[in-house]
């Protein structure tokens, strides 16, 4: 079927017939939705056969003989136009100019058939939860997702964790979750939700309905219009946006600017197609080396070095911080995590950066700001992400200059009808100020607030609920935290203190506390530091929990966090939490 825009100028006689017409014969659109596409009347139609309603109206008002070759359904319905026009109706009162069709029209004129479309920008967490949430209050909901993956919607947490100690090496990117259920890392879905892969196909579907445009990446947002470019020409018309953009992995200038047979050698670990990669390269390399000290990067490299344990493959991290997660941890728990790293047979560099970056003998040499110089044969890169912005940037949206995200108020809104969840979002949180978090859990939650508000705009909720994240170095050493986690804030720490040098006792004689307030002296053993909370202070008041090897205590740490008390006595604080137990 081919299709042709006509803009049309009608004079106020016709226009209003066809007013009149539009809705006793085309609203509900579903009406006619069988039998002709339809669109909106007035300066933008949609003709089929090359002629619109308006256009055999127009014609057949000031010569009966236009009938020929139209549709039936067009001459029924610019009949009855005809039939309610004014006898005084002048043959000048519409003047029409045809305009040749284009890929973008094509999209456009189906994009704009569709009942108040939710479009989605991004495939990622944020994105499905708040496709759930829209599905879920607006049972009348069309929406559109797209995403530049080639995958279907995934969690990430997974890729650098479970898959990794899993039994299976089949690469079906299963895992078994802290329950011992079998899980995947493709996000379910809690209703029955299948998708279609295009913007037609999701008009020509009955009721709710879903479009999946997967392997795009939307290059152009017209927030004017509402309307969106994609990167394969075609464009969508929104009337609710969500940007979940998430965030692109930081590079190291000095890979980047390398020869391309380093480049060759090198991952920056992001998606599923890294984790498939790394794994295929780990299963016969002799060594790796992982740049990155944070949550990602030394999660990676225990995660490989457990990997290695059965082929002695060698694995090194570098990273420029004092220690492992030197910028989220207090130094002294950041110094005892990085000689657990070492226990577990990672050839751990801190206080070091790549220099340079060359290929020798088919290995990638490696020199370091320390002076020292690496072989490996690959290099993995996890040293964080940076918020995608740049479509938020072309729409002239507001970036947040200190957190680099887009710019959204309590209710995650950055303007109106648009939306942002997720790692590119800048939020105001009502307890702590102005925050951007790169986690799994916000992710979630923050998704589901904004296809919450999308769907109900009437009555927008805040930004209340205190995400939380987690993190696992192996089976041995797991940390849940909530709130602002920072090593650059004061900390209090209160630890159960196992005299031992195995592992912490329960409470009796042989456990302890310990206070960093109080500034004891620490035992050098990183045993010490087995089981405890860390409280993160700004102005005397708790703004962040960490609990290590300490379980099951979100809910108790989001209240002494919303609580946003002073605190005087932390072991008492502590109680609360079980520490010695």
């Amino acid at each position: 079927m081919s299709w042709l825009s006509v803009r049309t100028r009608i004079g106020p006689s016709l226009g209003r017939s066809l007013s009149k017409a539009t809705r006793t014969h085309i609203t509900p659109r579903r009406a006619l939705s069988s039998r002709v596409p339809q669109g909106p009347i007035g300066n933008q139609m949609i003709l089929v056969g090359g002629v619109s309603v308006a256009l055999a109206a127009a014609a057949i008002s000031s010569s009966p003989n236009s009938w020929f070759g139209l549709p039936k359904v067009v001459k029924e319905v610019a009949e009855e136009v005809i039939a309610i026009l004014p006898e005084d109706q002048s043959e000048n009162d519409a003047k029409v100019e045809v305009e040749e069709p284009t890929q973008s029209n094509k999209t456009v004129a189906s994009s704009q058939n569709i009942t108040n479309p939710y479009v989605l920008v991004g495939a990622g967490t944020a994105s499905f939860s708040a496709l759930q949430t829209i599905l879920e209050k607006d049972v009348n909901a069309k929406v559109v997702m797209i995403g530049d993956e080639d995958e279907l919607p995934y969690m990430r947490p997974p890729l650098s964790k479970e898959l990794w100690y899993g039994p299976s090496e089949s690469g079906d990117l299963k895992f078994k979750d802290i329950g011992h259920n079998d899980r995947s890392v493709y996000l379910q879905h809690t209703q029955d939700t299948q998708y279609v892969d295009s913007v037609e196909a999701l008009q020509a579907k009955e009721g709710q309905g879903v479009a999946f445009i997967k392997g795009v990446k939307v290059v152009g947002l017209d927030a004017k219009e509402k309307r969106l470019t994609l990167s394969n020409g075609d464009t969508v018309v929104y009337e609710k946006l969500l940007l979940a953009t998430g965030g692109s992995p930081r590079t190291v200038s000095e890979l980047e600017n390398a020869e391309e047979e380093v480049k060759s050698h090198v991952t920056l670990f992001r998606k599923i197609e890294d984790f498939r990669k790394l794994k295929e390269i780990s299963d016969g390399a002799e060594s790796l080396v992982v740049l990155g000290g944070g949550f990602l990067g030394s999660e990676l490299a225990i995660a490989l070095a457990h990997k290695g344990a059965t082929s002695n493959m060698k694995v090194t991290q570098v990273f420029p911080e004092h220690g492992n997660m030197g910028f989220l941890l207090p130094q002294y728990l950041s110094t005892a995590t990085t000689e657990f790293m070492r226990n577990e047979n990672v050839n751990v560099i801190p206080s070091a950066s790549v220099e340079s970056a060359s290929m020798s003998n088919g290995k990638v040499i490696l020199k370091l700001t320390n002076g020292s110089e690496i072989s490996t044969d690959h290099v993995v890169v996890a040293a964080g992400i940076e918020p995608n912005v740049e479509l938020a940037q072309q729409a002239r949206l507001e970036i947040d200059p200190k957190f680099g995200g887009v710019l959204v108020n309590s209710e995650l809104a950055a303007r109106s009808d648009i939306y942002a969840a997720g790692d590119c979002a800048s939020f105001h949180d009502i307890t702590l100020g102005r925050r951007l978090v790169e986690h799994h859990d916000h992710a979630v939650v923050s998704g589901h607030l904004a296809g919450e508000n999308m769907a109900n705009s009437t009555q927008r909720k805040s930004f209340e609920h205190q995400s939380m994240f987690w993190g696992d170095l192996g089976p041995k050493l797991g940390y849940e935290a909530i709130g602002i986690i920072d090593s650059e804030l004061e900390t209090v720490g209160v630890w159960a203190k196992a005299k031992s040098s195995t592992a912490a006792q329960p409470s009796g004689e042989n456990s302890g506390t310990i206070t960093l307030a109080e500034r004891q002296k620490q035992d050098e053993d990183s045993e010490v530091f087995n089981k405890g909370v860390v409280f993160y202070l700004r102005n005397k008041k708790v703004v962040g929990v960490l609990l290590w090897n300490l379980f099951d205590k979100i809910p108790t740490a989001r209240r002494v966090v919303k609580d946003a008390k002073q605190v005087d006595d932390f072991s008492e604080l502590a109680k609360v939490f079980n520490v010695h137990q």
